[in-house]
């Protein structure tokens, strides 16, 4: 494969690239937003990541290049907070939208997906991923450069609101308005800085703790999106690794419980009732929405977690442990 040399011209403009070197360079898979690089330099491997005006899905879904000025700025502020939860910002050139972070060898620290996929569904690990994403967002919810610095609307609705909620809406007249409702609610709840994507593809599993990646719709907002993104995952993963359903609903509870330990001094109480309401709609956005869970392919799967959503969606739990109950007790029914 040719080399990206747009990339390696940035890299050395920048002086992470010293004269004369020519690393090697290999494409990473597991993202649809951007091209990533690991480039190995003299120094050491790094990780290039450079964002896509077009995502690599189905649809047709664009979003800004801007927004990989705001994942460096989340991770920046992250590692203040919790220093071993993100990489290390090396280099960052907003103008080409790329920005290279050291490199983490998977056999280090495995990608959370592909452990819960093998089933190895570890309590320890949910709890802590409810801990760190607890503690980011109670330090920003007082931190008053947050807002400014992650004034965000745009992305995070190009990104996320309008694939996730709006498009499932539009194929999914009876729930529209319900979903259309979530996402007012969403936007208009300005709370703490969010990641946008807590979903175990982009975090690992490392030696000192989780690492989370791919903050590319960091936006000041509502925290609930990031807790009802990442439990999602722990529900549709019950499709994929039926075997080890116990595990996922344990891990479900231990991350809910680590987060709600770690928000006590927030002074938003409803985060937990606005996950709940979220969480149904992002469910069903999961088999109909812009961006489906590719392991879910199954007819008879999707409509498990259309019959899930559609309940919630129309009687709404007031805890996202309701809807991890209720799903459960439905595949116990039904399977």
């Amino acid at each position: 494969m040719p080399k990206p040399d747009d990339i390696l011209d940035a890299l050395r403009a920048g002086g992470v690239l010293t004269p004369g070197e020519d690393p090697d360079c290999t494409p990473l898979t597991g993202g649809v937003s951007s091209d990533i690089w690991r480039i190995d330099l003299a120094s050491g491997p790094v990780c290039v990541k450079r964002a896509l005006a077009k995502l690599k899905v189905a649809d047709d879904w664009h979003a800004p290049v801007s927004r990989n000025a705001f994942e460096v700025a989340w991770m920046q502020t992250v590692r203040a907070i919790a220093p071993s939860a993100v990489p290390d910002v090396i280099f960052h050139d907003p103008e080409t939208g790329l920005f290279a972070m050291t490199y983490i060898e998977p056999e280090t620290a495995p990608v959370w997906k592909t452990l819960l996929r093998d089933g190895v569904a570890e309590p320890e690990n949910a709890a802590a991923v409810g801990d760190i994403l607890g503690r980011i967002h109670t330090a920003t919810s007082t931190d008053p450069d947050i807002p400014a610095r992650f004034d965000n609307d745009e992305i995070f609705h190009a990104i996320r609101l309008e694939p996730y909620l709006l498009a499932t809406a539009e194929r999914c007249p009876d729930v529209a308005d319900r979903l259309r409702e979530l996402a007012d609610i969403t936007a208009s709840n300005k709370v703490a800085l969010v990641h946008g994507d807590v979903s175990p593809k982009n975090i690992l599993i490392g030696p000192d703790g989780p690492v989370f990646l791919d903050a590319e719709c960091a936006w000041f907002g509502d925290p609930a999106f990031d807790l009802a993104f990442c439990l999602n995952h722990l529900l549709l993963k019950c499709l994929w690794a039926p075997s080890a359903r116990p595990g996922f609903k344990a891990c479900f509870e231990a991350l809910t419980a680590s987060y709600e330990a770690a928000t006590t001094d927030i002074a938003d109480r409803a985060i937990p009732k606005r996950t709940a309401h979220l969480l149904a709609g992002l469910f069903l956005a999961r088999v109909d929405g812009k961006s489906p869970a590719e392991y879910i392919t199954a007819d008879a799967d999707k409509e498990h977690v259309r019959t899930v959503a559609r309940e919630f969606l129309t009687n709404p739990a007031d805890h996202p442990i309701d809807i991890c109950h209720g799903w459960h007790a439905h595949l116990n029914k039904n399977q």
